[in-house]
């Protein structure tokens, strides 16, 4: 017999981090950061026959003080970097990335020294969409899967031993490559 049985139908009980994880997923304010073709997907999710709106999300942000997700679409070039980064620092906290498109995960096809080999070069990204150019389908899939990751992270005293129990087990992680130069 639990408290849930105790108490009256219609009565909801959760955490103060569930809650604030619920409000934060419904409420991203992406900023604009299309650069090349993937910009069109993005512009299309936001339209009448995808709507993104639904979300909570028709309104993309110019500045980046009003946002707190930022999509890279496309390929980001050496002198575009610094932008990015700039846009990215002016972003509020918590904030997250989303890579959308080959070329902003890896580089795509330009292998050169004119394009930037994946955007978590120069900022941390918490969600890869491959494809080239990804449909708006997938992009509101990716959102979808963002928005779950943002109601499940913890915050305050949790957030900081989630960080770290993280940053413990990866110094523990045993290289892929032994000493005998083989893979495991």
């Amino acid at each position: 017999m639990g408290l849930e049985e105790k108490l009256p139908s219609g009565v909801l009980l959760t955490t103060v981090e569930g809650l604030a994880g619920y409000f934060r997923k419904a409420s991203l304010w992406p900023a604009t950061f299309g650069l090349a073709c993937c910009a069109i997907e993005m512009m299309t999710s936001g339209g009448p026959k995808y709507d993104l709106a639904r979300y909570g999300m028709e309104v993309f942000r110019a500045s980046p003080r009003q946002a707190d997700l930022m999509i890279v679409a496309g390929r980001v070039s050496q002198k575009m970097a610094p932008v990015l980064r700039q846009i990215y620092d002016q972003m509020p906290e918590p904030k997250w990335v989303l890579a959308m498109g080959v070329c902003a995960s890896s580089g795509g096809m330009f292998n050169n020294y004119a394009i930037v080999q994946g955007v978590d070069h120069i900022v941390p990204v918490d969600m890869y969409l491959p494809g080239c150019p990804p449909r708006p389908e997938m992009l509101i899939d990716a959102i979808l899967k963002l928005h779950d990751k943002i109601q499940g992270t913890p915050l305050g005293v949790n957030a900081e031993r989630e960080e770290v129990a993280n940053e413990t087990a990866a110094l523990r992680q045993l290289p892929l490559i032994d000493q005998t130069g083989l893979l495991r």
